[in-house]
């Protein structure tokens, strides 16, 4: 196979990347690639705690991505196995482990999702349970015997914990070396993370040389900040875009991210040519609202398309600009005269994830109808044969509520 040059090839590569341990070998494993015509193996390893990806895992997810598009060759593995160890990674406390139909039912939305960014005609997908599961207890012993407590105590999250006096199960110390064992069984050239994930990665490194392998390059992502500007994209902070979200959530969550970030963004989730990057950094520090449209119309293109990207644009101006109710606004039709409870309403429509979330919103004034802030939680109404009303639920949820 016909590769780019080297230095055409790290251009890609480095674009985005916070650090690569040590770069003269990725340099020197990219020209005996060249000069062989053979593809590195290129290793991510996903333990599919969460059934739902957004943004933050994109960034390593369209790192490898670009290896592919070099002509590398991708393994993507499903830590079905380490999964249920619990990696306790940027926590103070033990990560609860998961079942087995956890990990397999995460796994497959995790896959279906993952495939959004990757080339699955280049993507092998495997599962680290086939290799580490039948380990014996003195195969684990051998390989714990590869480390000391010493070394571990080095991770950051072991230290902090350890001088703050809070537990640390002895079952947390093996997870690294599961993940190490992981580059071993694949002798993968380069193996890919976030920044929380360098020890780990660097364990798979002196694995590697331990069993007589040329040892893996560790290339490290940044850990994307969510919307919220503070803490890293998650989830549990409620400061996500989800890969899978609608494309006017998509939208219109993109846009709340703090003016400093756009060019983050731009650089780490988007296709834009790196030639552009420059002037949108400019354009992002002398019209940032401009700005973030644009970054908000790349990324919803990106996981929807154009056309949908052109909607959401388009809804947003009308909704939250011009405060129009959306010509395509659901209708939900209700029996007239019958006592409706509010709450149950929005809980009917899926315009909120739960009642208590739902209970948040009012209290907080988000949500309306007819223009009026409803933050009586036990609002009650009724409807009239043919009268409708106007229900909105956050900045860009809307329906119309008709009596039949």
């Amino acid at each position: 196979m016909k590769f780019l040059s080297v230095e055409e090839q790290l251009e890609v590569i480095k674009r985005g990347t916070t650090e690569i341990v040590p770069e003269e070998e990725l340099i020197a494993k990219l020209k005996k690639s060249k000069k062989t015509g053979t593809p590195l193996k290129i290793k991510l390893g996903v333990d599919p705690t969460r059934p739902d990806l957004h943004l933050g895992h994109s960034v390593v997810l369209r790192k490898m991505r670009q290896f592919q598009d070099l002509g590398h060759e991708a393994v993507l593995i499903i830590g079905g196995f380490t999964a249920m160890i619990g990696d306790p990674t940027g926590q103070n406390t033990t990560r609860p482990p998961l079942t087995a139909e956890e990990v397999e039912q995460n796994a497959q939305s995790y896959i279906d999702q993952a495939k959004k960014i990757l080339d699955t005609s280049r993507l092998s997908i495997v599962n680290n349970a086939d290799w580490l599961g039948p380990m014996s207890f003195m195969d684990v012993i051998r390989l714990a015997s590869k480390t000391t407590v010493a070394r571990m105590i080095e991770r950051d999250d072991f230290s902090k914990r350890f001088e703050t006096k809070e537990p640390i199960s002895l079952h947390e110390f093996l997870y690294p070396l599961a993940q190490g064992q992981d580059s071993v069984h694949l002798q993968n050239d380069v193996e890919l993370g976030g920044t929380d994930q360098k020890f780990n990665l660097l364990v798979g490194r002196h694995l590697m040389k331990d069993d007589n392998q040329e040892p893996q390059i560790c290339l490290m992502m940044p850990l994307l900040v969510g919307t919220d500007g503070s803490a890293k994209m998650s989830k549990s902070y409620d400061n996500y875009i989800g890969i899978d979200e609608n494309p006017n959530d998509m939208y219109g969550k993109a846009l709340s991210i703090p003016d400093d970030l756009i060019y983050t963004y731009f650089e780490l989730v988007t296709d834009v040519e790196k030639s552009e990057l420059y002037s949108l950094k400019t354009k992002a520090e002398q019209d940032p609202r401009n700005a973030k449209h644009d970054l908000a119309y790349a990324i919803v293109k990106l996981y929807h398309g154009e056309e949908e990207a052109k909607k959401a644009r388009n809804h947003f101006e009308q909704t939250v600009i011009n405060k129009e109710v959306p010509d395509d606004a659901p209708v939900f039709k209700y029996t007239a005269g019958e006592e409706l409870r509010l709450l149950s309403i929005i809980s009917d429509t899926g315009f909120s994830p739960s009642n208590g979330e739902t209970k948040r919103m009012m209290k907080q004034g988000g949500i309306t109808l007819d223009d009026k802030k409803i933050t009586d939680i036990n609002f009650s109404f009724s409807l009239q044969e043919q009268e409708e009303s106007v229900l909105k639920v956050g900045k860009r949820k809307y329906g119309i509520l008709k009596g039949v």
